[in-house]
Order: C-alpha cells, then structure tokens, then sequence
C-alpha cells in the first residue's frame, strides 16, 4: 500500500475515535463511528487475499448493523425524550438496543462470532489495531452511558464473556483466534464492573490495551502465526521468548504481574456490592483462560522441536526492536506497585 493511503487512513481512524470520544451528540458520535470503520476496511483488504476480503466483509456488516442499532436507539430516544445528548438516555427500551449495539461494535458475548473469524484472515498490524484501537470509541460511549445501561443485561453478558472467552481459545492453535478469544474475556471483565465502577473499567482496559499490544508486537517480532512457530521462537530470540511467556502469564491474571492488578481490583468491588457468587463464577472463569495461557508459555519455555528444523533459521536473530516494545512489556508486567495509589 502506498504510505500517503496509509498516513491518510491511519489518520481518518484516528480522527473517528477523536470525534467520538469528545462528542456529546448521539449524531457526532455515529458519524465518528462510522468514519472509524471505513477507515480500517482498506487496512485489512490490502492483503490481496481471499481470506482478507472475507473478514472485511464480515466486520463491514456486523459493525454496519451495529451502527443502524446505535442511530435507532438514538433516534428512537429523541422521539421519546427530545434529547439528542449521550447522557440522557432515560428510556428503557433505547438503552437496551444501545447496550446490543455496542456490544456488537466491541464483540462482547453472545455478540462474539464475528471477532475470531475476521482477525484469523487478517495481518499482525491490522489484528492489533482491531484489537486495541478500534475498542476505544464504543467502551468511551459504554462508559458515558454505564449509570443508564440495564445492570442485569450488562451482568449477563459480561459472565457470558468471560466463560465463552476461555472456553473457546481451549481448542485452538492459530494465535490470532487465541487473542481474539483473550479479548472477548477480558471485556467481560470489563462489561462486568462499568455500570459499579466506571473507573475501574477504564483501568482494566488501560492495562488490557498495554498487555494485548506487547503481546502482538511480540508476535510480529517472531513471525509467529500459530503454536508450532512459537515452540521454535526459543532458539530465535531467548530474551523475547522470555518476554512473551511473562506476557502471557500476566494476560491470565497471575500475580504478581499487571494483569492480575485489575482482577483484584475488580472482585474486590464486586465482594463490596454483596456480589459473592458472582465474583466467585468470574474468578473461576478466569481458570479457563489461564489454561491456555499456561499451555501456551509451556510451548515457549519448556518444549523444543525434535529435530532440527529444515527452514534456515539464523541461530540469532537480529534485534529489529523498536522502543516501545520494551516500555510495553516493562506496562504490561510491572504495575502492581501502583496498586496503592490506586486504592487511595
């Protein structure tokens, strides 16, 4: 792809997510949106694949259907209250298809399907802004709205998440549909405490936006696409396989990593709003996820092929590394010590 296509769509997302997160017009937002996802539908076509043309058209219609919710809801809340701004979405009936909406714009569960398959026929780069960037502008409007949403549809949807999460990366070997599956729970967890602490979703998705950008950037580091390549990644680049296995177990939430800091935090809310139970479903929810994690940093650390490979492997790969990707993996496992600073 030319690089002035690239600057100009790199540039039309991020002026999207921009318009969406500082409008307090419903109709500002939608078209913020909107912008968002044309933008990104070049990025994941220039492939020049069929797989790449199908997840295209996957996400085009999914997140077309969620914007066609969003206006409705919208729309339909206008003719109810005469409001057109975010906060005033009073009615019932609009702020439970706007809930469906962006959850369908996110990929929460039952909403998921479409993640999975549309990030497996996509590249690194594009799998990782899907992932991380394109998650800002509806979490920025679920968060606006989180003191209006349906708290028991909310609840629903996030235990939904965090089982569907874990439990569909189970079977799976092609990394992309691993952390595509890693997302879907982790906005469970996210779904889960918004409408109690809206806070402590932005922390969460702060500390998820860290460890799911790592966690690609290593990916592209290895060329690694799907769990045989990364048994081998050992013998490549030692101090980065060391660096994913770490990354990996923070994402499951082990302490004493950054992942587990906002689990803590999370039940800890959960307990103080007479939410045992519940907490108790989460916590051994995140089991599930943590399996494949662990199996994952199994293959990284603990396995080596049989024999020697056939591809001509340098024995040392060159360091092509750039800066952010230490500071990222430095965010992404070392910010337990804040947890203090947090709590007050």
């Amino acid at each position: 792809m030319s690089p002035y296509a690239m600057s100009m769509l790199m540039s039309s997302l991020a002026m999207g997510t921009i318009i969406t997160l500082s409008s307090s017009h419903w109709f500002l937002a939608w078209m913020g949106l909107e912008i968002n996802t044309l933008a990104i539908i070049p990025l994941m076509t220039k492939m020049h694949h069929p797989r790449a043309t199908e997840s295209a058209t996957k996400y085009f219609l999914t997140q077309a259907t969620a914007s066609a919710l969003l206006l409705f809801s919208a729309a339909m809340n206008a003719w109810m209250t005469g409001e057109w701004t975010i906060v005033d979405m009073n009615s019932y009936i609009p702020t439970t298809i706007l809930t469906i909406a962006l959850a369908i714009k996110l990929g929460i569960a039952p909403f998921h399907p479409w993640l999975p398959d549309v990030l497996q026929g996509l590249d690194m780069m594009t799998c990782l802004i899907l992932s991380t960037w394109q998650k800002l502008a509806p979490m920025a409007l679920l968060i606006l709205t989180s003191h209006q949403l349906n708290t028991s549809l909310l609840t629903l949807m996030a235990l939904a998440s965090a089982i569907i999460g874990g439990w569909g990366a189970l079977n799976q070997t092609q990394m992309r549909k691993i952390m595509a599956y890693s997302s879907i729970a982790h906005l469970g967890w996210m779904t889960l405490v918004i409408s109690f602490a809206p806070g402590l979703a932005l922390l969460n998705l702060t500390i998820y936006l860290m460890m799911t950008s790592s966690m690609f950037v290593m990916l592209m580091a290895l060329n690694a696409t799907n769990m045989n390549k990364l048994s081998i990644s050992w013998l490549k680049t030692p101090t980065l396989a060391a660096s994913m296995m770490t990354g990996l177990l923070s994402l499951g939430g082990l302490p004493p990593l950054s992942g587990f800091l906002p689990k803590w935090l999370i039940l800890q809310e959960m307990t103080k709003h007479h939410l045992g139970a519940l907490s108790a479903v989460m916590a051994l929810s995140t089991l599930l996820s943590l399996f494949f994690y662990l199996r994952l940093s199994y293959m990284i650390s603990m396995t080596s092929p049989p024999n020697i490979s056939n591809a001509n492997l340098a024995w040392r790969k060159k360091n092509n590394l750039s800066l952010i990707n230490p500071i990222l993996i430095v965010l992404s496992t070392m910010l337990m010590p804040i947890t203090p600073m947090l709590l007050m």
